[in-house]
C-alpha cells in the first residue's frame, strides 16, 4: 500500500470500528436492560426496538449510496454519522421503550456503510483493495469481541443510557475523522455521468454477492441466539464468554494471511468458496453437537468459533472488494448501497428468524436451518466469475 492508501484504509476502518463498537455494546444487554423502561414488559415491543435499527438502515443504505455517487462520499458520510449521533442521543435520553425505538430508528437512518466502502474503493488500487477491505472486516470482528467483553462491565456502571451516550461520542469522533484525517476524495462525483440502478440489480454476479452477504449476516445473527447458551452448558459463565470469543477472533485474524496468499496466486474465487464452506461446516457441526446431546467443551466450541471467524473475516474482505470491482465507477456507491441493504436485512432476518427457530424448533432446528442456508449459498455462488487481479478460478 502507498502512504495515502494506508491513511485512507486505517481512517475509514477506524470510522467503521467506532460506529460498530457503539452498536455492538448494546446488543448483549439490550433485551435485559430495556425491561427497566416504561413498556419494557412487552417482549414484542422490546424486540421491535432492538431490530428497528436494521430495518431503517436497510431502507436508507441504497439512497445514501446513490447520493454519495452524485454529491460526494465524505459529505454523505459526515451527514450520516450526524444522524446516527442524533439517534444515539435520543436513545440515551429515552425513558420508555418507544423512545428507544425512535432512537434506534434514527441510528439506522444514518446508514453510511455503502458510502464508506465506496470511498475506500475509490482510494485504493485493485491490487490492494481486498487487503483494505480486510482491515474493515477485522475492525468489525474485533469490535464485536471487545463489546462482548466490555458490555456487562459498562452496563453495570452507566446503564443502557450510558452506552448510548458513549455511542453518541464515538459517532462525533467519526465525523472528525472523515473531515480531517481521511484523505480528500480523488475526484468530484457531482459531474460524473449517472448510471442506471437497474444495471446493478440485473448484474448476475453482483446479485450473487448481495444474496451472499444476506446469508452471511442472517447466519451470524441467528447462531448467536444459541451459541451463548452452549458456552454456558460447557461451563463458561456469560461474563467469561470473551475467553472463547477473543482467542478465536485473534487467531482467525492471523489466519487471514492465507487469504492474501490465495489472492496473490489468482485464487480469489477459491478463497471465497472455501470461506462459505467453512461457515456451512461450522453450522452443521453445531447442529450435530446439539442433536446428539453431546456435552460441549469450551475447547470444542472455541475451535468451531475460530473456524467460523476465519470464514467470516475472509468474506467480509472479499465480497465488498468484488462488488467494488464489478460495479462501474459511476455506480459504485449504488452497488455497495444495494450490497449493504441486503447485509442490513440479513441482520434483521437473522435476529428475527433465530429467535423464532430457537423457540419453536430448538437449537438443533436453528443450526439445521443455518447449515441449509449456507449450503444453498455455496451452490448459488459457485458460478461466480470474479474480475480483476486475483479473480481467477
Amino acid at each position: 500500500m502507498t502512504a495515502l492508501e494506508r491513511r485512507s484504509s486505517l481512517g475509514l476502518a477506524a470510522i467503521f470500528a467506532m460506529r460498530m463498537l457503539g452498536l455492538f455494546l448494546v446488543l448483549p444487554v439490550f433485551m435485559l436492560e430495556a425491561r427497566k423502561y416504561t413498556g419494557g414488559d412487552d417482549p414484542a415491543l422490546v424486540g421491535l426496538a432492538m431490530g428497528m435499527y436494521g430495518l431503517t438502515q436497510a431502507f436508507f443504505q441504497l439512497p445514501l449510496g446513490m447520493a454519495s455517487d452524485r454529491f460526494g462520499r465524505k459529505r454523505i458520510i459526515a451527514l450520516g454519522l450526524l444522524v446516527f449521533a442524533l439517534g444515539s442521543l435520543v436513545a440515551a435520553l429515552a425513558d420508555s421503550v418507544m423512545g428507544l425505538l425512535l432512537g434506534r430508528a434514527l441510528q439506522g437512518a444514518g446508514a453510511v456503510s455503502a458510502a464508506v466502502t465506496a470511498l475506500l474503493a475509490d482510494q485504493t488500487r485493485d491490487a490492494v483493495r481486498t487487503k483494505a477491505m480486510a482491515l474493515v472486516g477485522i475492525s468489525i470482528g474485533l469490535m464485536f469481541a471487545v463489546a462482548l467483553v466490555l458490555a456487562p462491565f459498562l452496563t453495570a456502571h452507566v446503564g443502557l443510557s450510558g452506552l448510548f451516550m458513549l455511542t453518541f461520542a464515538l459517532a462525533l469522533a467519526g465525523v472528525a475523522l472523515i473531515l480531517w484525517v481521511v484523505p480528500p476524495e480523488p475526484r468530484s462525483h457531482g459531474n460524473a455521468p449517472q448510471g442506471r440502478l437497474a444495471d446493478v440489480w440485473r448484474h448476475a454476479d453482483l446479485l450473487r454477492l448481495n444474496l451472499g452477504v444476506f446469508a452471511l449476516h442472517t447466519i451470524q445473527m441467528a447462531m448467536w441466539v444459541a451459541v451463548p447458551a452452549l458456552l454456558v452448558r460447557a461451563g463458561l459463565p456469560k461474563e467469561a464468554h470473551w475467553h472463547a470469543y477473543l482467542p478465536a477472533l485473534v487467531l482467525s485474524v492471523i489466519a487471514m494471511g492465507g487469504l492474501f496468499a490465495m489472492e496473490r496466486r489468482g485464487r480469489l474465487r477459491a478463497a471465497l468458496l472455501l470461506s462459505i464452506a467453512l461457515i456451512a461446516l461450522v453450522q452443521a457441526a453445531l447442529g450435530l453437537l446439539v442433536a446428539d446431546g453431546v456435552q460441549p467443551t469450551v475447547w470444542l466450541l472455541g475451535g468451531l468459533l475460530f473456524v467460523f471467524f476465519c470464514g467470516f473475516n475472509m468474506l467480509e474482505a472479499t465480497q465488498p472488494s468484488l462488488v467494488s470491482r464489478m460495479a462501474p465507477a459511476n455506480l459504485r456507491g449504488a452497488a455497495l448501497g444495494a450490497y449493504n441493504t441486503l447485509q442490513s436485512l440479513g441482520l434483521f432476518a437473522g435476529g428475527a428468524l433465530g429467535g423464532a427457530l430457537a423457540k419453536w424448533a430448538g437449537a438443533g432446528g436453528l443450526f439445521a436451518a443455518t447449515a441449509l442456508l449456507a449450503l444453498l449459498w455455496l451452490v448459488l455462488t459457485w458460478p461466480l466469475k470474479p474480475v480483476g487481479r486475483g479473480g481467477g478460478h
